[in-house]
């Protein structure tokens, strides 16, 4: 075993010299600073390597015309880079080499310490960019996507977005993302980020007003969670805001007497007023009953989308009514995407004013979510987050939604309740 020396302006420096006269089978036994950075001179490290006798002169054995795969080379970058972290984590407690020889590192300065960790960000940032020139991702339509641009490509196909939607999306940022801001892909992803809440439009929750009444109908399918929604409403608008509501409750769902116990106990808990109405004639009686109430929530029945029967009594009660309804449709964030367009169609001749999405807590695919929005335009106004009553609903953001997008939805349901509050 014999020992050489090398040294340079920074320890990646010195190792580079050592890996190219020596190979990368040599063994790094010490590091340390020899000469500390002057406004005269430049830093110098210098870096101890132990080689094999048996190698010819200590000089890197000439490589077999062996082609390496994608992998190798990759293992390589990603070994070098192992190396120049490990000597970027040097302390100025003595060290101990597998062959057992000591050295002790003298501390180094922290803004060369600092250059260090910006090269070696900057080294495993460059890794990840090589690492998507190897992917075998097919773009549809003959997109072009650049190896930069993999990442948060595979990441929103991944989540379920329309195909289609991907593509203007891409070509979006490709078009309009500046040059300068593609080497890194922290910024690129951040700046996906931007594009696609601007894409998302959001209806602000209205600030009570008791001189204006508001009526919410809640439409959807059977099995999205109306009843639980308007439970979790209810007492947000009675309890949680900080001006509170007088709020009522109107339930048309009288073919499932599960579901009207149900909201009949809520209502019974939450000191609330709750009426039931088979008849569409009997609408306008239920809402004037109601009329101390700033706010009026109705339930619905749940109805196929394919059910035209139920979808014209709901518009029956719609068009009975003397006062203004605001259209809510609730669906179920798990839902396919060719699904949520065909309930949304068959839905849509309600008038609907926004959409509110359940179950967040029952998927990971969220693309599917911001593709109906996106290809309807209607904004969006809740979020369920939860099966509990009354903390797992949100306001709406697109924030959160690309979030968990890109990033997958991690349930801290108690960051984002209070945040809405």
């Amino acid at each position: 075993m014999k020992f050489l020396t090398f040294s340079g302006e920074t320890p990646a420096n010195a190792l580079k010299q050592a890996q190219e006269q020596c190979g990368e089978n040599a063994l790094v036994v010490s590091t340390k600073q020899i000469r500390k950075k002057t406004i005269n001179s430049t830093s110098l490290y210098e870096v101890v390597v132990a080689v094999e006798e048996t190698q010819d002169k200590y000089t890197r054995p000439k490589p077999q015309p062996v082609k390496k795969s994608t992998e190798d080379v990759l293992l390589n970058i990603s070994e070098a880079a192992k190396q120049i972290s490990k000597i970027a984590k040097v302390t100025t407690t003595d060290t101990t080499s597998e062959n057992g020889i000591k050295s002790s590192l003298e501390p180094r300065a922290s803004e060369e310490l600092g250059d260090i960790k910006d090269e070696i960000t900057k080294l495993a940032d460059k890794i990840k960019l090589i690492q998507e020139m190897f992917w075998d991702e097919k773009a549809p339509n003959n997109l072009k996507i650049p190896p930069e641009f993999a990442e948060i490509y595979k990441l929103a196909k991944k989540s379920g977005m329309g195909e289609d939607h991907l593509e203007n999306i891409m070509n979006l940022t490709l078009e309009h993302m500046p040059v300068r801001m593609r080497s890194n892909s922290h910024t690129i992803k951040r700046y996906f980020l931007v594009l696609l809440r601007k894409l998302i439009p959001i209806r602000v929750e209205a600030k009570s007003d008791r001189k204006l009444k508001k009526v919410m109908m809640f439409v959807g399918p059977t099995g999205v969670g109306k009843t639980t929604t308007i439970a979790k409403l209810a007492a947000r608008y009675s309890y949680l805001q900080e001006k509170r509501s007088k709020v009522g409750i109107i339930t048309l769902d009288t073919y499932r007497i599960g579901a009207v116990e149900q909201l009949f106990q809520y209502a019974k808990m939450m000191r609330l007023p709750i009426e039931d109405v088979v008849d569409p004639d009997d609408f306008n009686d239920a809402l004037k009953s109601l009329a101390n109430c700033d706010i009026i929530l109705i339930d619905t029945v749940g109805s196929s989308q394919f059910d035209k029967q139920k979808l014209a009594k709901l518009e029956k009660f719609i068009n009975k009514s003397e006062f203004s309804i605001d259209v809510n449709l609730v669906l179920s964030a798990g839902c396919k995407l060719e699904d949520l367009e065909d309930i949304y169609k068959n839905f849509s001749f309600l008038d609907l004013d926004t959409l509110i999405f359940t179950k967040f807590d029952e998927t990971r695919a969220f693309g599917t979510v911001f593709s109906l929005i996106y290809n309807t335009g209607k904004p969006v106004s809740y979020f369920s987050i939860g099966q509990e009553v009354p903390d797992d609903i949100v306001t709406a953001s697109s924030e959160f939604l690309v979030n968990c997008i890109l990033d997958g939805f991690n349930a801290k349901k108690e960051e984002y309740a209070k945040s809405s509050k």
